[in-house]
């Protein structure tokens, strides 16, 4: 028997897919859970308009994302520490002021876990942090480390 799922169902398939199971098996559990419908024309025509959607939606957020990007590399983030006479932070820049630095000086709302600094920043200068988006898309952004 041929059906569409709903929801993501272990060992049989994703959200929007169409697979052949046994008749048993998709009346007496899949059916009466709402994880699946009969592949009916109608049922089709439904399937085929939800994945036109979630392509289209998709290509939106795939072009926002490449306008952050795009944003986020024209020019390093200048962040604030406090330094010893000899140039060394007290402390060290975590994810967290990145993810400020951003929000304040390139007006974008990036949760701090996204952020990954590439290596333990205890100096003043330029360093390099990633920034993964989800979905493949990341990037790597510089930031300087400036004395307050």
């Amino acid at each position: 028997m041929e059906i569409i799922l709903i929801q993501d169902v272990d060992n049989l398939g994703g959200k929007n897919e169409v697979v052949n199971v046994k008749s048993g098996y998709a009346r007496n559990f899949l059916l009466p859970r709402k994880l699946a419908v009969e592949s009916s024309p109608s049922n089709k025509k439904q399937l085929e308009e939800r994945l036109k959607q979630v392509a289209k939606k998709e290509a939106k957020m795939l072009a926002e994302i490449k306008s952050v990007i795009a944003k986020l590399q024209e020019s390093p983030l200048n962040l604030g520490a406090k330094t010893g006479t000899s140039g060394k932070i007290f402390g060290s820049i975590t994810s967290l002021q990145i993810s400020r630095a951003i929000r304040e000086q390139k007006g974008y709302e990036i949760d701090r876990r996204k952020i990954t600094i590439t290596e333990e920043v205890k100096e003043l200068g330029t360093h390099k942090a990633s920034i993964d988006f989800g979905g493949g898309h990341s990037t790597e952004i510089d930031f300087e480390v400036v004395a307050e």
